[in-house]
């Protein structure tokens, strides 16, 4: 039976995955692994995503490993580089960022494309995984991590709408992609808000790695 890692740095993250893989890759094994520190440290630091910080994702994913993984998704999108350490190590494997598989199938759109964060360091670290040369805008929804973390549900959603309708609205970008695994619950709410077709992390990165390994 096909086990798969899912490694946290967002306690919001959590649910969107297991809910989208026990709906469409039943099957799956899942284990959990969450450390919610890593979000807050990234957020507090002056250094940004150093030697430090990539130990922490290399001995989380050396722990999954060890449990018998066949593969790792990370759900957090704020640590690229860390999360390029852990490919290396583990190339047997496959190890996926939250949002190449998301990347992926918006490329196939076409640009311009508009990428929605709540995370403001998401904003910083994601955009280089996209192609050299496409038409790539961003918006950060203000205050919507803040609403989610305070229970406030329909804000959170709300907020998510209006900073893709914006790119949307001033930019012309023809999808969507909503780049925190915690967004994806918003993705109704701002179909709804845009009229252009909306991706998300959780959804792709499902669809990408049972592919993969199903």
């Amino acid at each position: 039976m096909t086990r798969l890692a899912l490694i946290h740095a967002l306690a919001h993250s959590v649910a969107p995955i297991n809910v989208a893989l026990a709906r469409d890759w039943p099957e799956a094994t899942r284990m959990n692994l969450l450390d919610d520190s890593l979000s807050a440290d990234l957020a507090a630091s002056a250094h940004g995503l150093d030697d430090a910080m990539t130990r922490r994702f290399l001995a989380l994913a050396d722990y999954a490993v060890g449990t018998g993984a066949h593969g790792i998704l990370f759900t957090c999108s704020a640590f690229g580089p860390c999360i390029d350490a852990v490919k290396r190590r583990h190339a047997s494997i496959p190890v996926l960022k939250p949002n190449e598989a998301m990347i992926d199938e918006a490329v196939a759109h076409g640009g311009p494309i508009g990428l929605v964060a709540t995370f403001g360091p998401t904003l910083q670290s994601m955009p280089p995984e996209f192609p050299p040369g496409l038409v790539l805008r961003t918006a950060l929804a203000e205050g919507a991590l803040d609403a989610l973390n305070r229970g406030d549900l329909e804000r959170h959603d709300e907020l998510a709408a209006l900073a893709a309708h914006r790119l949307v609205d001033a930019h012309g970008c023809r999808t969507i992609a909503l780049a925190q695994f915690s967004l994806a619950r918003a993705r109704q709410r701002v179909q709804a808000a845009c009229g252009v077709p909306v991706l998300t992390t959780v959804d792709s990165a499902v669809r990408a790695l049972r592919a993969r390994l199903a």
